[in-house]
């Protein structure tokens, strides 16, 4: 086993591995052993009860956050007519259909972070959803990418919103923002998640649903939350 830095083992003194933190001691502890040159991403991991491998327990969304990702995310916009016009005036980066397409599939273009599409773009779309789907940038109805509200997609896209699905562990992923965020707003954007996991919980799951919570950043430990109180503040 390699020996850590300094600067880990100093952190890692400052942790009680033992302890379940609530969100805002969790955050707070966080930015206060963070020892990166870089401003990091702060993540999340829920464990839930459930089974993916059952269709009727397989937990999906999106989440728009209160206070952003800390980020510049680059949106494209699959549609035609006057949903062109509704999508660039939502501050799409990029607009358009076969030309993106062809430029897709020719050019191997690829410089967007986010897909929107309208539904009557779907067919068109689906000639790169092999390319797409693996990188997590295929329109989807079901995360309201696939939409006539083109506004409303957009300027959430902008704003901080991070789709999450349960994998095959039964664990939800998610960002929550950056490092340098106020811990208020850490915990406000990890509150959204969590109270829309909470109202997404299948009727068919048993037992215990939000098993284990742990929070980290791009370059430290994580710290283990308390589930009990995962909607408070303190």
């Amino acid at each position: 086993m390699s020996n850590r830095g300094k600067k880990y083992q100093e952190m890692m003194n400052k942790i009680d591995k033992t302890k379940s933190y609530t969100a805002l001691e969790a955050v707070d502890l966080l930015k206060a052993t963070r020892y990166a040159k870089f401003d990091e991403t702060v993540e999340v991991a829920v464990n839930l009860g459930v089974n993916p491998r059952h269709a009727d327990q397989m937990v999906r969304g999106a989440v728009v956050f209160p206070h952003g990702l800390g980020k510049t995310t680059k949106v494209v916009v699959f549609a035609k007519g006057d949903k062109e016009k509704e999508a660039r005036d939502a501050g799409a980066d990029f607009v358009g259909g076969q030309d993106l397409i062809t430029k897709i599939l020719e050019e191997g273009w690829l410089d967007f972070d986010k897909a929107i599409a309208t539904p009557d773009m779907m067919g068109l779309v689906g000639k790169v959803a092999r390319i797409l789907g693996p990188r997590g940038l295929m329109p989807n109805p079901k995360v309201g990418t696939v939409t006539f509200d083109i506004t409303q997609a957009v300027k959430e896209m902008k704003a901080g919103r991070a789709e999450f699905r349960v994998d095959k562990a039964g664990i939800i992923h998610a960002p929550i923002g950056k490092a340098s965020f106020e811990s208020q707003k850490l915990v406000e954007n990890l509150q959204a998640l969590i109270e829309l996991l909470a109202r997404l919980k299948p009727s068919t799951a048993k037992g215990v649903y939000m098993k284990k919570a742990t929070l980290s950043s791009t370059m430290g430990p994580g710290l283990t939350l308390d589930t009990n109180k995962l909607l408070e503040t303190k």
